[in-house]
């Protein structure tokens, strides 16, 4: 019974070593190799120190800094665990709302969140991409469109014009990849590490 059953034992354990271990190794070396920024997870440093990856969103709340998307993502409670709590951004937990577009709740915050930016650029109509969440909660782009959107609150908040602001925005808009895939964005940490950079 041991002769029939050991060459079986060996296969699972040589194959275990090889996905498991040998595998994932080579392809990190790899990858550390062909493409060193991504593989320490896009990080982008200002004056040396990491702020963010290029890859997940932040909050940006101040009116003299573009915002990014709004975020969906949830951790416990730490006064109930049983309960979620908004964290915006949350990499340990991405993912959207679950909410449907006939949800009340959804409806209201959508409707919430353009009347507030309508206060902000009423001769402009909201972007879609300002008030609705992406499907992980961690998109660190916008639209072009969504940045220019936001020029009058930054401008009068930074006291800049809108022209310099727009060029900024321009310099920043990445295209689609290949040329076909996606659609062209705006990295909203860039953009704004740029923005401070103005003011220097």
């Amino acid at each position: 019974m041991l002769k029939e059953i050991r060459p079986a034992i060996v296969f699972i354990v040589a194959l275990t070593i090889i996905t498991g271990l040998i595998y994932p190794l080579a392809m990190t070396g790899i990858a550390g190799i062909v493409f060193p920024n991504q593989a320490q997870g896009s990080l982008i440093e200002r004056d040396g120190k990491v702020v963010g990856s290029a890859l997940i969103g932040q909050v940006f709340a101040g009116d003299q800094y573009f915002h990014g998307r709004p975020s969906a993502t949830t951790t416990p409670d730490p006064q109930d665990p049983t309960k979620n709590v908004d964290a915006p951004y949350n990499a340990g937990n991405s993912g959207g709302s679950n909410l449907g577009p006939t949800n009340k709740a959804l409806i209201d915050r959508v409707k919430g969140d353009v009347d507030k930016l309508k206060e902000e650029n009423p001769s402009a109509s909201v972007p879609i991409d300002l008030v609705t969440t992406s499907g992980g909660g961690l998109d660190p782009h916008i639209s072009p469109e969504a940045a220019f959107f936001q020029l009058p609150r930054i401008a009068k908040a930074r006291n800049l014009p809108e022209d310099r602001l727009r060029e900024l925005v321009s310099e920043h808009i990445e295209g689609r990849m290949l040329g076909i895939l996606g659609e062209p964005r705006v990295n909203v940490l860039k953009l704004n590490i740029a923005l401070d950079a103005l003011r220097s």
